[in-house]
């Protein structure tokens, strides 16, 4: 059985952690805003740029010469997944949850006999998926540095792909990371890049029965500006996944030290309760032990 002393320091040790926790929950959710507001802001322009490629690719998908990035080299062998995770941890499940979801696939694609590649971002991401698969492992992409995330910083890791898929390294590019919904709720989701996959509602968007249909001019042609929007459009999907992922990590870190501190007080008081009923057995004991010496002289 602890002693008094023993049980005053765990109550001080927990009322210090909560303390800590509580500072935590307070800096999340001061930065839950501005990432939650950039996540936000990002949506548009991403669902917008989709709906661009999905226009273009309806005209020259099936021409010759059309865009790898598009139509894909004609294989389905090596696959690369783009893990992108957060570089500190304390946020729950956050971390574990986005790599639990590129395990699963990485795992059903080798049983199907293809060749998995992993690049990840984040060094939680890479602690994580070290574990099973340290020898998928290509490249990794730390951002201890980053004191916030631009548009530089995916353009980077939109280079480092596509000189890989250039130098035919790989066949199809998808891209893991958590969509952020509300601070409770964060959900991993899996976005193919390589080749691009046009949103079936995008797709439907372009050439709806009975609608006037606008007509566009392209100058220079298609192809070339499709070439480019492609890159590009690879870099805008990667940025947008480092924003909502900024925002999940920032909410689900919120609700893990809310949780962690409400835990700490109710800790704090069953020990409070333990110290007190403890404290009174041993006055209660002196007592005894007073009361019988006296009254055995």
């Amino acid at each position: 059985m602890p002693s008094l002393k023993d049980l005053r320091n765990r109550i001080a040790s927990v009322k210090a952690t909560r303390k800590i926790t509580k500072a935590m929950q307070m800096v999340a959710a001061a930065k839950l805003r501005r990432a939650q507001e950039a996540a936000t802001a990002a949506r548009p322009y991403a669902e917008r740029m989709e709906r661009v490629i999905a226009n273009l690719a309806t005209r020259v998908a099936d021409t010759k010469g059309a865009s790898p990035l598009l139509v894909g080299t004609g294989k389905d062998e090596t696959h690369l997944l783009i893990v992108m995770t957060a570089e500190r941890g304390l946020c729950g499940g956050f971390n574990a949850n986005i790599a639990k979801l590129a395990r699963q696939d990485a795992r059903r694609l080798m049983e199907a006999g293809k060749t998995v590649k992993i690049l990840n971002v984040g060094r939680k991401g890479a602690d994580n998926m070290r574990r099973d698969f340290s020898r998928n492992i290509v490249d990794r992409v730390d951002f201890r540095s980053v004191r916030r995330l631009t548009f530089t910083n995916a353009e980077d890791i939109a280079k480092r792909v596509l000189d890989r898929f250039r130098a035919g390294e790989f066949d199809v590019a998808t891209l893991y990371f958590s969509e952020f919904k509300s601070v409770i709720s964060q959900k991993p989701v899996a976005q193919q890049l390589i080749p691009a996959r046009v949103p079936e509602a995008a797709a439907a968007d372009t050439g709806r029965p009975g609608q006037a249909q606008a007509v566009y001019e392209y100058e220079p042609s298609e192809e070339d500006i499709l070439e480019d929007l492609l890159a590009r459009n690879i870099a805008t999907q990667i940025f947008r996944g480092l924003l909502e992922n900024a925002a999940s990590e920032q909410g689900a870190r919120m609700s893990a030290m809310d949780s962690a501190t409400r835990n700490a007080g109710e800790m704090i008081d069953k020990l409070t309760l333990r110290y007190n009923r403890q404290r009174q057995a041993n006055i209660t004991k002196e007592l005894i032990e007073i009361i019988s010496g006296a009254e055995a002289l």
